[in-house]
């Protein structure tokens, strides 16, 4: 059978109808039925269940596709390698960040990029890990970079490890919480906290340590993947903002956020990483660019105030609790 055909089989799998999956290929819906028809006369299997409103896979469906798309994936690798081979130039890419790589060291990473490589053009997508993998998946980009924890374990991807991102509390200045050395955890709760979707282990330990039954029940006063939306809510209310030091070290310094110090609370951290497509060759400036994440988010982090400094600042005093890490 030709390549084309199992692209044919591929689609027809994925998008669950003939419909959608001609208006992909690029076919009429019976030049489509007719190839898949050959290809299942060819294999003498049947591949698809047409009997319900939705196609599905048959159990040889599957057995077959799961092969097909693996072959349809080297194929569009090895016209891709080759193009790159033969060009040998940087060439374009697009690649995703979550919300705190966003807020942290992406902006001086394509900084650098644009002052280094002005004619190289940029794609940069900023959601959360479920909708950049999405994306990789679907080949839209080449790479992301986001929390790794809550990242299904899948032999197709490809994770390389970061450093990961210190954060903490913060509270406008002028909050009834700043009067105080330190707060615990139920006290900075009944103000309402805000951050981006919180890691399934993270959301444990915060319920654990708040009595809850279950992390079903930790809820969160504003959940939204844009930091500087989150910032700006902070800042206009008595809400605490949940963020990496690094996202609001402007603020801090300005003195218009200020971190709190929070019993019993272990330092929280995010767990960065590179999430690529296992077999598929980054081009030359994707490369570059994963290259270049570590030096970068070294920069960042070491020009950021740390949360007990930022308070000896003000107070005049460090007081440093509770150093053990469970948070990671």
């Amino acid at each position: 059978m030709d390549l084309k055909r199992w692209t044919h089989v591929v689609a027809v799998a994925d998008r669950r109808s003939f419909i959608r999956a001609a208006e992909q290929v690029h076919l009429s819906q019976p030049a489509l039925t007719r190839s898949i028809q050959a290809a299942e006369a060819e294999l003498g299997l049947q591949l698809f269940d047409r009997g319900t409103q939705e196609v599905g896979l048959t159990p040889a469906g599957e057995f077959v596709v799961a092969r097909a798309r693996q072959l349809v994936f080297n194929s569009r690798c090895l016209e891709r390698d080759v193009e790159l081979y033969r060009s040998r130039d940087l060439g374009d890419t697009a690649f995703g960040a979550g919300p705190f790589p966003a807020a942290t060291f992406l902006s001086p990473l394509l900084a650098a990029m644009r002052c280094e490589f002005p004619g190289i053009s940029l794609r940069v997508e900023i959601s959360n890990w479920q909708l950049l993998l999405k994306r990789l998946l679907e080949e839209d980009i080449e790479f992301f970079i986001a929390d790794t924890r809550d990242l299904p374990s899948d032999p197709n991807l490809y994770v390389r490890a970061l450093r990961g991102e210190p954060g903490g509390l913060y509270v406008r200045a002028g909050h009834p919480l700043t009067v105080r050395k330190s707060v615990t955890l139920q006290q900075l709760w009944t103000h309402g906290v805000l951050s981006v979707r919180l890691p399934a282990e993270v959301r444990a330990t915060l319920s654990r340590l708040l009595g809850l039954g279950s992390s079903a029940e930790l809820s969160l006063a504003l959940e939204c993947d844009d930091v500087q939306v989150l910032k700006d809510v902070a800042l206009a209310c008595d809400s605490v903002l949940a963020v990496p030091h690094a996202a609001v070290a402007q603020e801090v310094a300005a003195g218009k956020l200020y971190p709190l110090e929070v019993t019993s609370l272990p330092p929280l951290s995010s767990e960065m990483g590179v999430v690529t497509l296992r077999g598929r060759t980054p081009s030359p400036m994707a490369e570059l660019i994963i290259g270049r994440l570590p030096s970068t988010l070294s920069t960042v982090q070491a020009g950021t105030a740390t949360p007990a400094a930022a308070r000896g600042r003000r107070n005049g005093a460090i007081r440093v609790t509770n150093t053990r890490k469970i948070i990671r």
